[in-house]
């Protein structure tokens, strides 16, 4: 567990009972969002187009998660998902945007890949929000965007994903103001690195590696576990959280609290004999 202490999870009767629909929850992140909300008593709803990974996420929830296969640049198949989860729970509480794209060739990046990768990373967060309004209305729940620390600093080669996600920031603070009236709270959270799918693939599956390079951009030294993003979700979800909305949680190991000079000390070397 990377020396985070215990991992047992905030415990939140609240939720119990109410349904979370899960936009990219064959993730690793998604997934263990989906396992956190079972954990608290609710009904889960993973959408993803991954069918083995969203099976076996569902699995991993038990008897009250649902997978559907849902592809989130296609209004009909969200419409769908949308469909089978209120025949199965009857109601939907929260959103929670987990699915993105991490196609980005930087400046060379064509036109069809910046609306492809927009189009999954955005818009389909977007449109989900939309489609549930009524029910998010309903019931009083909440919506969870996925932004990062991407969205706040500059990185060599990489045009497309901090732009989608700064994008996502700023649609959070746009539909908190629209869905407040609703009595519904639209958050997002940015996590720092986080041992996930792509961190996984750009690192051979090899964890004790992507600490290793990504630990000193982090206070604690290590990059972030899965269901710790998780604990942020939950608690935005959760009644703990009802008088934030608008906001955007770093879930980053303190990241972007460190400058350029990082953990490094450059005025005691400047001032060294």
């Amino acid at each position: 567990m990377n020396d985070k202490g215990s991992s047992k999870m905030t415990r939140y009767e609240e939720l119990a009972g109410k349904t979370a629909v899960i936009p990219g929850g064959a993730t690793l992140i998604g997934a263990e969002i989906a396992v956190a909300f079972a954990e608290q008593g609710c009904n889960v709803v993973i959408a993803d187009i991954d069918v083995m990974g969203g099976e076996a996420a569902a699995q991993r929830c038990g008897a009250n998660a649902l997978f559907v296969e849902t592809d989130v640049t296609d209004d009909s198949a969200i419409d769908r998902c949308i469909a089978q989860a209120l025949a199965r729970f009857e109601r939907i509480d929260f959103l929670i945007n987990v699915a993105t794209s991490y196609l980005d060739d930087g400046l060379a990046t064509p036109r069809a890949t910046w609306l492809k990768a927009l189009d999954i990373g955005l818009v389909g967060g977007a449109i989900f929000a939309q489609k549930l309004r009524d029910q998010l209305a309903t019931h009083k729940g909440a919506i969870v965007n996925f932004s990062s620390i991407s969205a706040h600093r500059a990185q060599a080669g990489r045009f497309v994903y901090p732009a989608i996600k700064a994008a996502v920031a700023q649609l959070t603070r746009s539909q908190a103001l629209e869905f407040a009236p609703l009595g519904v709270r639209v958050n997002a959270v940015a996590p720092g690195w986080t041992w996930s799918n792509v961190i996984a693939a750009l690192s051979g599956n090899d964890r004790p590696k992507a600490d290793r390079v990504g630990g000193p951009f982090h206070m604690p030294g290590r990059i972030a576990d899965a269901e710790e993003i998780a604990g942020a979700v939950l608690f935005l979800c959760s009644d703990a959280a009802r008088f934030v909305t608008g906001a955007e949680l770093p879930v980053d190991g303190g990241y972007l609290a460190l400058g350029p000079e990082q953990t490094g000390n450059p005025i005691a070397a400047l001032i060294a004999p």
